[in-house]
């Protein structure tokens, strides 16, 4: 197990499956040394967990839930594209999209979820760019969905 797995397991969480995409589109893809990871939502076993809008029928706190059930999805998919987690260099660049009730202002908070939780494991490779933006639908109505950019050895 690597030791980004074993943090994860620590911490009481363990990566999923990779989801199967929605439509038509990979769910990374491996440019040199970068892995650009599609837009991921809170999904476990092909469910999602989180449907609904964040102020309206989520807190900020069940926001942040499902922001880190996502990012273990995008971990799923850079544990695919490179085989181990252990061979992340640095996250780069997050973008978290939140399905927002209209007034809802608290993205950012929100997508701190998915941002603590990669420090949690990775420490200051974890530390990234990032955009937290409210939109008004994703698909499937799930509340939260984040794609990345990782750089990877």
């Amino acid at each position: 197990m690597s030791l980004a797995e074993t943090s994860l397991k620590q911490l009481g969480f363990a990566i999923p499956p990779m989801s199967k995409p929605m439509a038509s589109y990979v769910p990374w893809v491996r440019a040199g040394n970068l892995v650009y990871v599609s837009g991921q939502g809170p999904m476990r076993d092909g469910k999602p967990t989180h449907v609904g809008y964040v102020g309206r029928d989520f807190t900020v706190e069940q926001g942040q839930e499902a922001a880190r059930v996502t990012c273990l999805n995008v971990l799923a998919a850079v544990k695919d594209a490179v085989g181990d987690l252990d061979r992340v260099v640095r996250i780069v660049k997050v973008t978290g999209f939140v399905r927002s009730a209209p007034g809802f202002v608290d993205q950012p908070k929100v997508i701190n979820g998915a941002s603590d939780l990669l420090v949690q494991v990775f420490g200051e490779k974890g530390r990234h760019a990032r955009a937290a933006v409210g939109v008004n639908e994703l698909p499937i109505g799930i509340a939260v969905e984040i794609e990345a950019v990782v750089e990877v050895a």
